[in-house]
């Protein structure tokens, strides 16, 4: 099964934006098999624009002049990814992230490129052009590289124009794909979804589907689950408090749709070294306290774990944040997650283990104040758990009859509880 587990990863978009090059890949890359892999890390993605030469940013240039080849497919830009020179595309970077014990992705944006469609170059395998296919009237409003394509009205070319890219990355060696612009399009995008996953899943190799941005319509819950195995639940998700606020909302109305391949996603994680494309100095402007608050949510929600900020700049508390070895055994060894309650002060979250082994709560301080936080056992039927241990900290404690934590403002408590 394809991501029968959450997938780990890290996502090249909070440090480098569009810019992101070769070197910066594979040191990631580098970084992630020395000292993370063995947790469970292991898919390296490349993110927006991989294909445009001068992009420089997070920002992006409009009508800028993209590399495709004949048959209208993006390709890496040269300049920026050196191995695909020569007509080998991503292949080589694919080759050389495999070699390391790990996976490799891309992202693209839904559609063609504008310029295929103004080239009428043909479609590989098909008597349709990109201009027939092309939809010129679907254009997103926050990148204008692409046309949407004709999938209600044609179909057939549209279908053999999806089938066209998704056998070219398969010849890459690609395993994670995320498709932009797409997640929240309902209704129009609908038909366009069930086309690219079909796509995707019959080209020959075992590829990991994203769908973004968010939020993606609670409503569509069934519909994504068929078709993809990650969407996004949630905008762009940076290193402000007030939108991990937020996501809590999000994560309690989506956790019941966490599954073997399929993943509610709360985007990225903003941790370590960002935005580094505007500034090499930069860092996430989380608290250590709310970093540890967003990893405990995520995981008790089966989140999809993707790291966003420059790996190989992690400090000590970062690399321990995302190589704690119990908290990330939540993914893997738990089900329905679910809020337990939330006041105006806390929240807190139960995930059971499926082995029967004890039960995992998290205790979050919303407040602005540090808090005492906890419950009765009897309250949500746990007299049978005597131990608890904090996650983070690794102490140990009995458990009487109730469990509480002092907790610092915007931070969290995560417990194992054991019999």
């Amino acid at each position: 099964m394809v991501a029968k587990y959450p997938p780990m990863g890290w996502n090249s978009w909070d440090c480098y934006g569009a810019a992101v090059n070769e070197k910066q890949v594979r040191d990631n890359a580098d970084y992630m098999a020395k000292y993370m892999k063995e947790y469970g890390w292991e898919y390296v993605v490349v993110d927006i624009q991989w294909y445009q030469p001068t992009a420089g940013s997070h920002e992006y240039e409009p009508f800028s002049k993209l590399c495709i080849d004949e048959y209208g497919r993006l390709v890496p830009a040269p300049n920026r990814f050196p191995s695909s020179e020569g007509g080998k595309g991503f292949a080589p970077l694919a080759e050389y992230v495999h070699s390391l014990g790990l996976k490799f992705g891309i992202h693209i944006m839904r559609g063609m490129p504008r310029m295929a469609a103004h080239k009428d170059l043909p479609i590989l395998n098909s008597s349709y052009t990109c201009k027939q296919v092309a939809n010129p009237s679907s254009i997103c409003c926050w990148n204008p590289d692409m046309y949407g394509l004709r999938c209600e009205t044609l179909e057939e070319g549209s279908r053999a124009y999806y089938e066209s890219i998704f056998k070219l990355y398969a010849q890459w060696g690609v395993d994670f794909v995320k498709v932009d612009d797409i997640a929240r399009e309902y209704p129009q995008c609908k038909r366009e979804i069930e086309i690219i996953s079909e796509a995707l899943r019959g080209c020959g190799r075992e590829m990991v589907l994203s769908l973004s941005p968010g939020p993606a319509p609670l409503d569509r819950a069934e519909h994504l689950k068929t078709y993809a195995n990650m969407w996004r639940i949630t905008d762009d998700f940076w290193d402000s408090w007030k939108l991990l606020y937020a996501m809590f909302e999000r994560a309690e109305k989506w956790c019941t749709h966490s599954g073997p391949g399929h993943w509610p996603d709360a985007d990225m994680l903003p941790v370590g070294a960002l935005r580094q494309c505007t500034n090499p100095e930069d860092w996430t402007r989380f608290t250590q306290e709310e970093q540890i608050t967003m990893m405990s949510l995520w995981v008790m929600m089966r989140a999809p774990l993707i790291a966003g900020g420059d790996l190989p700049k992690n400090d000590e508390f970062t690399l321990k944040l995302l190589t704690n070895s119990e908290v990330l055994e939540i993914e893997k060894v738990t089900h329905c997650g679910h809020q337990l309650y939330r006041t105006q002060e806390e929240i807190a979250w139960i995930a059971p283990r499926r082995d029967g082994e004890g039960v995992y709560v998290a205790l979050f301080n919303i407040s602005e104040k540090t808090r005492t936080l906890g419950f009765s056992k009897e309250a949500y039927d746990l007299e049978a758990y005597t131990q608890a241990k904090e996650l983070w900290t690794g102490k140990t404690s009995k458990l009487k009859d109730k469990l509480s934590a002092r907790v610092a403002k915007h931070g969290a408590a995560l417990f194992h509880l054991t019999k």
